[in-house]
């Protein structure tokens, strides 16, 4: 536990030295303090003025908040004008000045105001919570979506990679941090305590978490890992109550059977990529016999888009009413049939931008992964019948070839895919064509 927080010292001493700031007397509306706040030089009071508007926008209620934003997207947008005299300054006359000048002209008052509201210390854990509100009162007010803009503007930068920090999650990890971890849990629930510590406990079980000094108590993202001895095919084996763990020596596996984002202020900055990379040169640093990298991952879109091609295939809508209804032999009587579905979905199932239907698989694709495998039988939970009929995937980090990839499916939208499945899916054409 010491060595957790010592990495963090310094920054949880001065989130802590946040509690002596106390809000200024009441001294006009929100819009006065916000006005004050983008106006003052003093370093000291424009931390008393951002503690005091992050204070009142806390205590707010939604009605209020929706006013805020309002005001934000209304009053502290750009300056047509100011940006057009700014733009024939530069065009005259191209110097140091003048960019600068059309910089300023070019950023909405809003982005100083949040880079202002940031001076008070532990405040960026309060604005990742403010664009978490901001998102969730979008769609009443679709013109706060500037505002956004801004959000994601400068958060790119203040989680970028330089200020994130790797720490691995284990049973000596202090409790409120494991306690986050189970409640962010997002794909396989961790039901209660004793499910965590065969999470983290064993010795071939990992947890590695981004964390940001801002924000040391609250994790980024995390990923679990299985360390096994051969490419899985079904999360109850994994996750299993009575398994033996394995020693080092009989390891040559690393899955990564579930990947949780913590914090929905941070949606769409970009982290589960960075920290595959990382988790893979960690374990394989660790693990030197460690031979493959791969995923355990759901199919979330599987069963609607099989839902939407059963309107031609009526024997497909008998299937998957006998699923609907839990029926565990039609899965095994219809297996290899699925496995083909499955495949198909994964590698030809496209939205209308080109890109594959199914949001994981477009995630690892991006990363250079490639589909490996599907399961049937393979999540059995609640949600693994609702989802995807039971059905998982591998995909498959072939580190030698994980940046070609990642360059083909950026480039073209190719969907890079192990020999078997492709075999797979040519044999059902040809079987089709007969």
């Amino acid at each position: 536990m010491a060595k957790f927080f010592a990495d963090m010292m310094a920054t949880l001493f001065e989130i802590r030295s946040a509690r002596l700031l106390q809000a200024s007397p009441d001294a006009g509306t929100m819009a006065d303090r916000i006005e004050a706040l983008l106006s003052g030089e003093g370093e000291v009071s424009g931390m008393m003025l951002a503690k005091e508007i992050l204070s009142r926008y806390q205590a707010m209620d939604d009605a209020a908040k929706c006013e805020f934003f309002a005001y934000l997207a209304e009053h502290l947008d750009l300056d047509p004008d100011n940006v057009n005299a700014a733009i024939e300054a530069y065009r005259a006359g191209r110097s140091v000045e003048t960019l600068h000048r059309l910089s300023r002209a070019a950023e909405p008052r809003r982005q100083g105001l949040l880079r202002r509201l940031n001076q008070a210390p532990g405040a960026t854990v309060w604005l990742v919570r403010m664009r978490r509100d901001l998102l969730r009162l979008m769609p009443q007010m679709t013109e706060l979506g500037v505002i956004d803009a801004d959000f994601q503007h400068l958060f790119s930068s203040w989680f970028n990679r330089g200020f994130l920090v790797l720490r691995q999650i284990d049973w000596s990890t202090p409790a409120n941090i494991l306690e986050k971890i189970i409640e962010y849990e997002a794909v396989h629930a961790i039901n209660d305590w004793q499910e965590l510590r065969r999470r983290l406990l064993p010795r071939d079980r990992r947890c590695f978490a981004f964390f940001h000094p801002a924000m040391p108590e609250e994790p980024l993202i995390f990923v679990e890992v299985a360390l096994c001895r051969g490419i899985p095919g079904s999360v109850q084996v994994l996750l299993g109550e009575d398994r033996e763990p394995l020693h080092d020596s009989e390891i040559d596996t690393a899955v990564f059977y579930s990947i949780s984002n913590c914090q929905e202020g941070l949606k769409g900055i970009s982290f589960g990529n960075l920290l595959i990379k990382q988790v893979v040169e960690e374990l394989a640093r660790d693990l030197p016999g460690l031979k493959s990298f791969v995923t355990l991952s759901p199919l979330p879109g599987l069963n609607r888009w099989l839902k939407e091609i059963s309107s031609d295939h009526p024997e497909l809508a008998t299937l998957l009413s006998r699923i609907e209804n839990g029926d565990t032999q039609a899965i095994t009587d219809n297996r290899d049939w699925l496995r083909r579905l499955c495949v198909e979905y994964l590698l030809e199932g496209k939205r209308s931008d080109g890109l594959p239907y199914d949001p994981v698989a477009r995630f690892h694709l991006a990363n250079g992964a490639l589909v490996h495998d599907v399961h049937t039988l393979a999540d059995v939970s609640a949600n693994g019948w609702k989802q995807s009929s039971t059905m998982m995937v591998n995909y498959l980090y072939d580190l030698p070839s994980v940046s070609r990839n990642s360059e083909r499916y950026s480039a073209a939208k190719a969907v890079s895919a192990s020999r078997q499945l492709e075999q797979l899916l040519r044999k059902d054409r040809n079987r089709r064509r007969a």
